[in-house]
């Protein structure tokens, strides 16, 4: 199996999970945090609805700069109703989709850089790239789930039941 196949296998089975997680996320609750040094709600949702693009970045660029010297880095698309949140995640799951089937394994064995105001802080193959953008992302999307359990919302199933949901 190629590895172009098998990423595009394991991102759709993913963002199905993700997507059960993110349908579940409550409206006006976009500033919540657990404790002062965790992120908000919001930027965590749309974080974990955006991550499968990071995909697509992986394959189209040869580098991201997050914070570029320029200023002018990368901008989350606006996820301020549930309704644009399940857009984003379909737009972004679609471009890596689209980003792993023209591409090539060859293609995925080239280096790609992340750098922070210009400075490489790491430099990997693509394909480890991309690998680790998986095990990333179920970290955010557990997060995620903490959240919802913390705002009394029902925890979907992802890899096995919750309390809420025993389907499986």
């Amino acid at each position: 199996m190629k590895l172009t196949d098998f990423f595009a296998a394991q991102l759709e089975r993913e963002a199905a999970l993700s997507k059960k997680a993110l349908q579940r996320v409550p409206e006006g609750k976009a500033d919540w945090k657990p404790h002062a040094k965790s992120m908000p709600f919001g930027y965590l949702a749309t974080l974990v609805a955006c991550m499968p693009d990071w995909i697509a970045m992986t394959i189209d660029r040869d580098e991201l700069d997050l914070k570029p010297p320029s200023g002018q880095g990368y901008k989350p698309p606006a996820t301020d109703t549930n309704a644009k949140l399940l857009a984003a995640h379909d737009e972004c799951v679609g471009r890596g989709i689209a980003a792993l089937r023209k591409t090539t394994d060859e293609f995925l064995a080239t280096p790609w850089k992340l750098l922070v105001g210009g400075q490489v802080v790491m430099e990997d193959p693509r394909y480890k790239v991309i690998a680790d953008t998986f095990t990333h992302l179920a970290h955010h999307r557990g997060q995620l789930t903490v959240y919802l359990r913390l705002n009394d919302v029902a925890v979907p199933s992802i890899y096995g039941p919750t309390a809420d949901d025993k389907t499986f």
